[in-house]
């Protein structure tokens, strides 16, 4: 099962980049700049040690006023999706799991993704912000949580009961819908496994996976969406994806304390 992850993965990463270039270079908006690179590679950077890319990159949007807010979840999914991508390529390949749990999760959120992505492309502009208002708080609250100790610590399990199984899969079902609204997977679903008795390791490739497979899947969307910052997203790809190999390859592990 998991190489057919693994394959699978693979190959939606290469179509979407592909749709990506062909989109944007038929909207006359092919290019980079060297701000969103940098932003890309940092957070991306981060992203691949679990501090998560979706927080500070929509703080740094909004502090240097890239784009509308209403541009906020396409530039976030579809940005962030091929490094993303090869955070889970590396990640399932490094860390075990139990492998039906890893696919019910993915299937559960990429599902969740596909049925929110519509809806988010519709909402207001004042929805919008307050629902990334509300995501960066609950960022910043983990963030703390997990600072001071107040985080559960999970345990050595790699795979759940039957009843915390069927839990953990509704519950990124709702994830992946969240996601398209840019509220951040990552935070919630180590929260969530490592509560229900699940190794935190263990939850990096359910994580990612979940990640890697649904934001392509909402991004083929937002990429027809007219809010939407073409330069952008391919800014953030192209600084996100060598970032992403550099963390998990050479660097794998800083104080994260002090980062967060």
């Amino acid at each position: 099962m998991v190489p057919l992850l693994l394959g699978a993965l693979a190959l939606i990463g290469l179509v979407y980049a592909s749709v990506l270039v062909r989109t944007a270079r038929a909207k006359g908006a092919f290019g980079f700049g060297a701000e969103g690179v940098a932003l890309g590679a940092i957070t991306n950077f981060f992203d691949t040690l679990g501090i998560g890319s979706f927080a500070p990159t929509t703080a740094w949007i909004k502090l240097r006023k890239m784009v509308p807010d209403s541009y906020l979840p396409a530039v976030l999914n579809a940005g962030h999706a091929l490094p993303t991508v090869a955070q889970a390529l590396v990640f399932i390949t490094l860390v075990e799991v139990d492998p039906m749990l890893l696919f019910a999760c993915i299937v559960a959120a990429v599902i969740g993704a596909l049925v929110g992505a519509p809806v988010v492309t519709r909402m207001p502009v004042r929805l919008v912000q307050s629902i990334v208002g509300v995501a960066l708080l609950i960022a910043a609250a983990l963030y703390a949580m997990t600072n001071l100790g107040l985080m559960p610590p999970g345990s050595d399990a790699l795979a759940l009961p039957p009843a915390r199984f069927a839990g953990a899969v509704a519950a990124h079902f709702v994830l992946g819908a969240l996601m398209t609204a840019g509220i951040g997977l990552y935070a919630p679903s180590l929260v969530l496994l490592s509560l229900m008795g699940l190794n935190p390791k263990a939850a990096f490739p359910i994580m990612m996976g979940a990640c890697a497979f649904l934001m392509p899947s909402s991004g083929f969307r937002f990429l027809k969406s007219t809010r939407i910052d073409y330069k952008l997203v391919l800014s953030l790809s192209l600084g996100g994806i060598p970032a992403v190999l550099l963390a998990a390859y050479v660097v794998k592990s800083l104080p994260l304390e002090a980062l967060r």
